[in-house]
């Protein structure tokens, strides 16, 4: 027997359940891992509320962990028992202490970086990789706006932005967020709280605005996004926390300057194991290095049976960086 967490219904986080469960053998492509780490997303909580509905209830949650392989399925060549792997876009069910994964969806883990590392920053890091580097390819001196950047994503974002020598105007909600991103390589921040976010784009800019905004937030800064952007500028909406941005009027997008606007998603970019490969090299390659730290604040780990506490404290915005589940 092992222990999981699942929910029978969509809502809030008191529907998040710690059972017991029989851990099904590896199918023929399927890798078992022992999970030691376990990823905690903000599209984790989209699953559990039904803003993105689960196939089936009960459903497992969570996509990404950091473990050791125990089983193999008949078909599977790359990984073997006892190696270090990680993964960020398995099957529902990774909030648990045991998870079978496909194959392809798996990479094996350098010993430079721990499990923690792993996944607290797999699913983000393969998230920043093809904003900045695929959606649109930052390039060194150019300003860019990056929403929420003292999150999870954000942070990694800040990190990456410096090590390509590329200057990210990070929006935050306290001056405390705004000190752990410039720490972290923001080149400037942006109080939303306080300020205004496209007059101080303008300013920070010379009036120039920005070529590209990553927007994770969603409602609430739609409208701050496009008046943050040069003609011709590109919106990168890849998140919801406030909300999901509704009943667009195209014509916003001529009116502000035949802007472009995109949906993108992980699995947009990453369908087979070689896409996976290519982008996990580049994050290992830029975590060994130290271009990239991933520390997780001990008050945002959590162990497995706290997973309801876990996600309050995520949906009240009071954390900073990655949080993880502990089995």
């Amino acid at each position: 027997m092992a222990k999981r967490i699942q929910f029978a219904q969509h809502g809030g986080p008191e529907v998040l359940q710690l059972v017991d469960f029989t851990p099904a053998d590896p199918a023929a492509s399927e890798v078992q891992v022992e999970n030691k780490a376990i990823g905690i997303n903000y599209i984790d909580t989209y699953i559990r509320s039904g803003l993105y509905p689960a196939a089936a209830l009960p459903s497992g949650l969570g996509t990404e962990a950091a473990g050791v392989v125990t089983k193999v399925g008949s078909a599977v060549t790359a990984v073997k028992p006892g190696d270090r792997v990680v993964y960020a876009q398995s099957g529902p069910g990774a909030y648990s202490a045991v998870h079978n994964v496909a194959e392809e969806r798996i990479a094996l883990l350098p010993d430079a970086i721990s499990f923690e590392q792993a996944a607290a920053s797999f699913l983000k890091g393969l998230t920043v990789h093809y904003l900045l580097r695929q959606t649109y390819a930052v390039q060194p001196g150019e300003v860019f706006l990056f929403h929420a950047a003292a999150g999870g994503v954000g942070l990694i974002a800040c990190q990456w932005a410096k090590a390509l020598g590329a200057h990210l105007i990070g929006t935050v909600g306290s001056a405390e967020k705004a000190q752990l991103a410039q720490q972290h390589g923001a080149w400037a921040t942006i109080n939303y709280r306080e300020e205004n976010i496209a007059q101080r784009v303008s300013e920070l800019t010379d009036g120039k605005k920005v070529g590209v905004v990553y927007d994770s937030v969603g409602k609430d800064t739609w409208e701050a996004s496009l008046d943050s952007l040069q003609r011709r500028g590109l919106m990168v909406s890849f998140g919801n926390a406030s909300g999901p941005v509704t009943g667009v009027n195209l014509g916003i997008l001529n009116q502000k300057g035949s802007l472009y606007v995109t949906r993108p998603s992980l699995f947009g970019y990453i369908t087979n194991r070689s896409e996976l490969t290519h982008a996990s090299n580049e994050l290992f390659s830029l975590i060994a290095s130290g271009a990239i730290k991933v520390d997780v604040p001990q008050q945002q780990k959590f162990a497995l049976a706290d997973a309801q506490r876990a996600h309050q404290v995520l949906e009240s915005r009071a954390t900073t960086g990655s949080s993880l589940l502990i089995p």
